[in-house]
């Protein structure tokens, strides 16, 4: 049985560790990134996700699981400085997908990947289960693969490649592990 999209965003929830190398071709420079991801579960009535929902026009009934990635990490690159955001999904699937899963469609987001403005990508979920995201911008488009190996282990791999899609200006490769709760 494939993956749909509800039930990827299921089995990203939570809290997750993150190291991430990326190496930046335009500035022949190496960056390791270490992070604290949270992905959290949204309503659909959520006022964020209406309100993106209304910017994009697209109806609410529409929408999949939406939900809300927040990120906060540091980077080898400059030590001084904090990466910290938060972005909110809303996934859009086809209507009418042949495969009778809704496992491709648009990804909605309030503030891109290699832009920090509104965006609206394309996503299909592979026979495999590897989410696969691509986002095209004003200056830039992005590529972006997640798989799992098991439930607490995914990996990520992006790349940011030039506006026409010809050049590949960064790549980089995440492993996340699941930060589970201690017993006690």
């Amino acid at each position: 049985m494939g993956m749909d999209i509800d039930t990827f965003v299921a089995r990203s929830l939570g809290k997750w560790r993150s190291q991430r190398s990326a190496h930046h071709l335009a500035f022949a420079h190496f960056e390791e990134i270490r992070s604290m991801i949270e992905i959290e579960g949204l309503a659909k009535d959520d006022p964020s996700v209406l309100a993106l929902c209304k910017s994009q026009g697209i109806d609410i009934s529409a929408i999949a699981t939406p939900f809300k990635m927040s990120w906060e990490g540091e980077t080898d690159w400059n030590e001084d400085d904090v990466l910290k955001g938060q972005t909110i999904l809303v996934p859009v699937p086809h209507v009418g997908d042949n495969s009778g899963e809704n496992n491709s469609g648009k990804l909605l987001r309030d503030q891109g990947y290699a832009e920090t403005i509104p965006a609206a990508g394309d996503y299909t979920i592979t026979s495999d289960g590897t989410f696969v995201l691509t986002t095209g911008y004003d200056r830039a488009a992005a590529e972006e693969k997640i798989w799992f190996a098991s439930d607490n282990l995914r990996f990520r791999v992006s790349l940011i490649k030039t506006s026409d899609g010809k050049g590949v200006t960064t790549s980089s490769l995440s492993s996340e592990v699941r930060i589970l709760p201690k017993s006690e």
